[in-house]
């Protein structure tokens, strides 16, 4: 694999997302094809991903409609609280190194469960692990904005820390970085 190997640069990647969350905000969606001609060719030609998102499994969270795409844009990695262990950084190094994306979103939201129970101190046993990265992210932060933000720059740590993903930043350009969805408005702020 190598850049050449790229269909969208991390640069024409970014674009194509803000593109598509502007009509999200704006209210205008656009239909996906999902006849058997489409889903034939997924089949028979694979995926080719433009972008991977790592985000939270909020069912308000939804990156196909916030950023406007269709079956095969986006590879998606949804776990509450958006955080990386060793299973969604194993997903992130595939869709980078295998399937030629160049470009890495963590998509942390405002109003997040998993970094709300963090911050009212709730740590119980079906999110202990989740909170025990989140609380190692945001430290003593108390503004939930704030939170949210560091936890979202952690995970872009996590992600840069692979030596896989260090090899394609240097050699193929490509990039890792966060991004914040307001659930009001709709609007995504890139980091």
């Amino acid at each position: 694999m190598g850049k050449e190997h790229y269909e969208y640069s991390a640069e024409v990647a970014l674009e194509r997302l803000k593109a598509g969350n502007r009509k999200y905000v704006e209210g205008s969606f656009t239909s996906t094809d999902i006849s058997r001609a489409v889903l034939k060719r997924f089949k028979d030609y694979g995926q080719h991903p433009y972008a991977i998102v790592i985000t939270c499994s909020d069912s308000r969270v939804v990156p196909e409609l916030i950023f406007g795409t269709g079956i095969g844009d986006l590879f998606v990695i949804r776990l509450a609280g958006n955080v990386i262990d060793s299973h969604q950084l194993g997903s992130i190094e595939y869709a980078a190194d295998h399937l030629g994306t160049g470009l890495v979103v963590v998509l942390g939201h405002t109003n997040c469960g998993a970094v709300d129970a963090v911050l009212a101190g709730h740590s119980g046993e079906y999110i202990k692990f989740i909170a025990e990265s989140i609380k190692e992210a945001i430290g003593e932060e108390k503004d939930p904005y704030e939170a949210c933000r560091k936890n979202v720059e952690h995970c872009c740590r996590r992600i840069e820390s692979s030596l896989v993903i260090q090899a394609d930043e240097k050699k193929y350009g490509l990039k890792v970085m966060g991004a914040i969805y307001d659930i009001e408005t709709g609007e995504v702020k890139f980091l």
